[in-house]
């Protein structure tokens, strides 16, 4: 396990605010204020990563760590393994992270959404013995993977390297039984990994004002909670998490999630609140909910499609009762030539997400409810 006592909340920074809707185009100042803001209110964990806002999330970062903000904080951030072809790509991608971040070394590094076939690759690199030579050499000081596929292969990744120091799952209420799941989260803190889980608001959408079923279901519980606090604490009630990541976009998210890391802990829910989230969990189901976590892997779509947009309205319709006005969102939101109808099924998209989502499938249901 870790050596130190991380926050219950840890700042994800693959969705910071940006101007004029374009990832690359951070807000800086904002940006730099919510990351501060966290680290001044207890956070002391922050992740990032090599793609994350087009390359623009590490050079952020560092940016938001200077000023005695940087001895506050364990950083983290991630291989891009799927660009990795060699032990020099190896070097290359570590050197230049470090550059942006402006550190000389990083306490957590990790192997980027693992799956079969990116770690079966990897380890014909021998990327384990790398990155001792890198600990020994102080460069990185932990060791660890993110994950995307099914818990038989979480399982094997986890007995494959006696040298991870942690692991990183998506892990929510909607998410308990899909990728490592509840068995992973147990299986890995058997092994004494510590447990990194990102989206726990499933990429805000637990996050947004519910539909009025579910809205219903939260009024009755007896401890009133934000739709975010219900999910946050529902993983934080999980003895195995060491931290919970939350990508925040707004300061108000920033300021509404560390008041409720405040009051988190695990085993701290009763049975009547797990019942309560079990109920939300069982009508978000039924209204069609779609995973989607706004990663945005699947883009650039080669036919111009805004997959991450339209599953986001999509769900928003369903979530709004069947709205009439997320129907006028659409239209006024997403171009013509970025519609649904526009999908020709290829599945290049579906090859590329984490989520092993059925985007085809997605894309024909938006267009037949908005187009």
């Amino acid at each position: 396990m870790l050596d130190w006592k991380v926050s219950a909340l840890g700042f994800g920074a693959m969705r910071l605010p940006t101007r004029g809707g374009r990832a690359s185009k951070i807000d800086e100042p904002e940006a730099v204020k919510m990351i501060q803001y966290a680290i001044d209110h207890g956070v002391n964990y922050v992740d990032t990563a090599y793609g994350y806002h087009e390359g623009k999330s590490e050079r952020l970062l560092g940016k938001a760590l200077r000023d005695g903000y940087r001895e506050r904080v364990r950083v983290a951030t991630k291989m891009p393994t799927w660009l990795v072809k060699s032990e020099q790509d190896m070097n290359k991608f570590l050197r230049k992270q470090l550059g942006r971040l402006k550190l000389g070394y990083v306490d957590f590094y990790l192997l980027h959404g693992l799956t079969k076939t990116r770690w079966e690759s990897l380890q014909k690199l021998e990327v384990c013995k790398w990155a001792e030579k890198k600990i020994q050499e102080g460069k990185i000081l932990h060791f660890g993977f993110s994950f995307h596929d099914e818990f038989s292969v979480f399982k094997d990744i986890v007995d494959s390297y006696d040298g991870w120091t942690f692991c990183q799952i998506q892990y929510n209420y909607m998410d308990s039984d899909y990728q490592a799941g509840t068995k992973g989260l147990e299986y890995a803190a058997s092994k004494g990994l510590a447990v990194i889980v990102m989206e726990p608001v499933a990429g805000g959408k637990l996050a947004m004002t519910p539909p009025a079923d579910v809205h219903a279901i939260f009024d009755e519980a007896l401890v009133k909670r934000t739709p975010a606090e219900w999910a946050l604490k529902w993983v934080w009630n999980h003895p195995e998490v060491s931290v919970a990541l939350s990508g925040m976009s707004t300061m108000k998210q920033v300021m509404e999630n560390v008041e409720s890391a405040s009051r988190s802990g695990p085993n701290m829910l009763t049975p009547e609140d797990l019942e309560v989230i079990n109920k939300a969990k069982r009508k978000y189901t039924e209204q069609g909910f779609i995973g989607c976590t706004d990663c945005r892997y699947c883009t650039p779509c080669p036919h111009d499609v805004d997959i991450p947009r339209v599953i986001s309205l999509y769900n928003e319709y369903y979530i709004m009762g069947k709205s009439a006005e997320v129907k006028k969102k659409y239209r006024k939101q997403v171009n013509p030539k970025n519609q649904a109808k526009k999908c020709v099924q290829c599945g290049e998209c579906e090859e590329k997400c984490p989520q092993h989502l059925s985007i085809r499938e997605a894309m024909s249901r938006a267009a037949m409810v908005f187009e």
